[in-house]
């Protein structure tokens, strides 16, 4: 039993290790420490981080019918308004969305209108 155990740890952190490198492929390595900071301070309205620098996309976004939506993937989805941040700013003079696939679906975590603050 214990033998099991020790083979599922180690396959577990073998998989998020795989994760972990899949999505900071050191893109973000000139972003400077105060950008990199609000990134990771960003929080939902719920109080659940919105994730990493390399999880937020910049994005272009519209508004229809007092909603946003954002471009992801070749297609323009609703922001649900459990997703908008008003209150943290928005250093980087864009919009940025947060959003991960899930049971094939698009789910969007976290958005930062460009005129946050």
């Amino acid at each position: 039993m214990r033998r099991y155990m020790v083979v599922a740890l180690v396959a577990g952190l073998a998989a998020l290790a795989g994760t972990a490198s899949a999505f900071d492929n050191g893109q973000y390595n000139d972003v400077p420490a105060d950008i990199r900071a609000w990134f990771k301070s960003v929080m939902a309205p719920n109080g659940v981080p919105c994730c990493d620098i390399s999880d937020g996309h910049r994005t272009d976004y519209d508004v229809r019918a007092g909603a946003y939506w954002v471009p992801i993937e070749g297609q323009w989805m609703e922001v649900p308004e459990r997703a908008v941040i008003r209150d943290r700013g928005n250093p980087v003079g864009q919009a940025v969305v947060w959003y991960v696939h899930h049971r094939g679906a698009i789910i969007i975590s976290c958005f930062v209108p460009a005129d946050a603050v």
